[in-house]
């Protein structure tokens, strides 16, 4: 199986280019399911329900969020009403809505698992490693196919995670800092790895938001609006083959696909 796991998706031109892409590649059978980051997809801010179930319509089969989860009250009220809508499973345990969801395709059942960092984000989330092991470990019966959003800050933490788990899931792909690495590999133990899927969204901008007001905050110190941009919106991920029966990765393919 052929899944794409696509990079935060920023604002609507980031909207905008994942659903011109996704159909495109859905039409030439380059891939057979879609992981979405769309934690920035209302504005660069966290989406509400309605916003995430719309990228569910676009081609997403799985949509996960990260840190701006809680952006929306609307979220918080609703996530629990679409289980295809992840948030990080190492929330507090009183959070609503889960960490991980288990899709039936024609090719077989997979899970898609959302963890975030702890290195440079808010000291108050559970350790992701110890959330991992309690998952696989548990008696939720994950299977083989296994895709898990790392969303974190440090590449080292991330990388970390990829091969803490290497062996034991079918691939770790980081999402949050915006920026696409060129790092994509199979480790020894069959699991795809990317430390950053990088971002869908305007590329002529500071990670996805108006070049001019970020400079100007650099140099000033003083706070400005850091509107989303609009120019040369790109979609970027990575395309991984899996093995439906053992869960190993065959190959990972890092995109860059501009409208």
């Amino acid at each position: 199986m052929r899944v794409l796991m696509v990079g935060d998706i920023v604002g609507k031109p980031g909207r905008t280019a994942f659903l011109q892409v996704v159909n495109r590649l859905k039409a030439e059978d380059r891939i057979d399911f879609v992981i979405a980051n769309g934690e920035n997809s209302a504005a660069g801010r966290g989406p509400t329900l309605e916003m995430a179930q719309s990228i569910l319509n676009m081609g997403a089969d799985v949509v996960t969020l990260g840190d701006h989860t809680w952006d929306s009250k609307e979220m918080v009220a609703g996530i629990d009403l679409e289980p295809r809508i992840i948030r990080p499973s190492n929330f507090s345990k009183g959070a609503p809505g889960k960490g991980w969801v288990r899709v039936d395709t024609p090719e077989g059942e997979l899970v898609v698992i959302q963890l975030i960092g702890r290195v440079f984000m808010q000291p108050n989330y559970d350790c992701p490693f110890q959330e991992a092991d309690k998952l696989l470990n548990g008696n939720l019966n994950f299977g083989k196919v296994i895709f898990v959003d790392m969303h974190g800050e440090a590449s080292s933490e991330r990388m970390a995670m990829g091969r803490y788990l290497d062996g034991r899931v079918s691939a770790v792909v980081g999402t949050h800092t915006h920026c696409q690495t060129s790092d994509e590999r199979i480790f020894p133990g069959g699991t795809a790895y990317l430390t950053d899927l990088g971002m869908t969204g305007p590329q002529d901008s500071i990670l996805g938001r108006e070049v001019e007001p970020v400079v100007k905050k650099f140099l000033t110190g003083v706070p400005h609006k850091f509107d989303v941009a609009k120019n040369n919106p790109t979609l970027e991920g990575a395309v991984i083959d899996v093995d439906m029966k053992t869960g190993k990765a065959h190959s990972i393919e890092r995109i860059r696909i501009a409208l």
